[in-house]
């Protein structure tokens, strides 16, 4: 039986006709090599932010159902011009959009989340000997309203793609190389890691990556689908995402320093120090669908707590009017915020295992003179918020004091 293999391209890898007809050579060299092939595609460039950008023209506040119509147009327009690409080369292949292969969402719009995905048309066409192209990014709910999944929902799409049709491996071809221990535009010396855990990965994608997707990754990791994030502009391996091994956890205490300047802190001041006050802030939060990332609460003392919290920048004028809300009905003082902020965060299996990684870090910090705002942690992972033009510092900083500059990849070698 032949190997099924799963492909997803980014925007960048398909910007233009140029790179279209790359990628186009780049699938039809697999099918070529006796592997079956299913193609995942994101819109052209930067076209979903364009028409962002257009539907924010006509109102700051789009209606979340015609949002969703407006900007999953972008991928039809590129799986079928990969179809056609792949037809000029010679090679049968088809394109569908994700209603049309049946990727049923529920009705969140514009972070739907997948219910059901039919396979019956893809294997169908499959069997034809055909390669398969699939538009990301976009579901549709069982009333037929088109659904998309959230940016970099194109992951999403791939993972799934790959988890029902049991496919040998799911490749996410970007405009990188790999994973690197750090942004390797802010640090030149970043090292290209061969293998990472799901937790790994998820860890360094919630906390500033935009190599993949988070929930991509948390569906990766349920169903245990075998990730290969790789560069469209190279035949290099790239990083394989799998289980947490052993060797994982006996190698390197840190594989990555992330940052993340999207979020903004918002604090509500003078808050009674009553009982349930803090649940019923963050239940309300949550009816407006408002992701909160990091919390911290200050110690009472005179009856009266200050509660901050970082969102995403995206949500900041929702936010912003619900903590007003919030504060009229809890009866605080008033609500403050702060757009200039970052987060900074090492993330490493090893962290289990090994002591004194969070003085390390703070000490990193104190000595380029960083003030840290906010701290959050995990069982692999430590996060700091900090004033936004102190992010880049920090984040060489963190970089050399683990001396990542310097892993051996060999553990994460025999991990995989």
């Amino acid at each position: 039986m032949a190997k099924l293999v799963v492909q997803k391209y980014g925007g960048t890898s398909v910007a233009n006709v140029s790179r279209i007809m790359k990628v186009a050579r780049r699938v039809v060299s697999v099918k070529r090599a006796g592997c079956n092939v299913v193609v995942v595609v994101s819109a052209l460039g930067d076209t979903t932010d364009k028409l962002i950008e257009l539907a924010h023209k006509i109102t700051p506040f789009p209606n979340e159902r015609e949002f969703d119509m407006l900007i999953s147009t972008g991928e039809q327009v590129s799986v079928a011009l990969l179809a056609m690409a792949i037809h000029k080369i010679g090679v049968q292949a088809i394109s569908f959009t994700g209603a049309q292969v049946e990727i049923i969402t529920d009705s969140s719009f514009t972070k739907a989340r997948i219910l059901n995905i039919n396979t019956k048309k893809i294997e169908a066409e499959l069997k034809k000997n055909k390669i398969v192209i699939i538009a990301g990014f976009q579901g549709i709910t069982v009333n037929n309203d088109i659904t998309t999944l959230g940016r970099g929902g194109s992951n999403l799409t791939a993972v799934a793609i790959s988890k029902v049709l049991g496919a040998d491996v799911c490749e996410m071809n970007t405009d990188v190389e790999g994973v690197f221990t750090a942004d390797p535009r802010v640090v030149k010396n970043a090292v290209k890691l061969d293998v990472l855990s799901y937790d790994e990965m998820l860890e360094i994608a919630s906390l500033g990556s935009q190599v993949l997707q988070p929930r991509s990754v948390i569906f990766a990791k349920k169903f245990n689908v075998p990730i290969c994030v790789r560069s469209s502009f190279s035949k290099g391996k790239g990083t394989y995402i799998t289980q947490e091994t052993k060797a994982m956890m006996e190698g390197m205490v840190i594989s990555g320093v992330t940052y993340d300047q999207r979020e903004v802190k918002i604090t509500i001041c003078d808050v009674p120090d009553r009982k349930g006050i803090a649940a019923r802030i963050f239940n309300t939060l949550s009816k407006e669908q408002i992701n909160v990332d990091m919390i911290i609460q200050n110690v009472s003392r005179t009856g009266c707590t200050d509660i901050s919290f970082t969102v995403p920048k995206t949500s900041f004028n929702k936010t912003l009017q619900t903590a007003k809300q919030i504060v009229k009905d809890v009866k605080a003082g008033k609500v403050v915020y702060d757009q200039d902020i970052a987060k900074v965060s090492i993330v490493g299996v090893g962290m289990k295992s090994h002591y004194g990684v969070a003085a390390q870090m703070f000490g990193a910090l104190a000595e380029k003179n960083i003030n840290i705002e906010m701290i959050s942690t995990s069982e692999i992972s430590i996060s700091c918020v900090i004033k936004k033009e102190k992010a880049l510092i920090a984040v060489r900083a963190l970089h050399k004091v683990f001396g990542l500059e310097k892993i051996s990849k060999t553990i994460k070698k025999e991990a995989f």
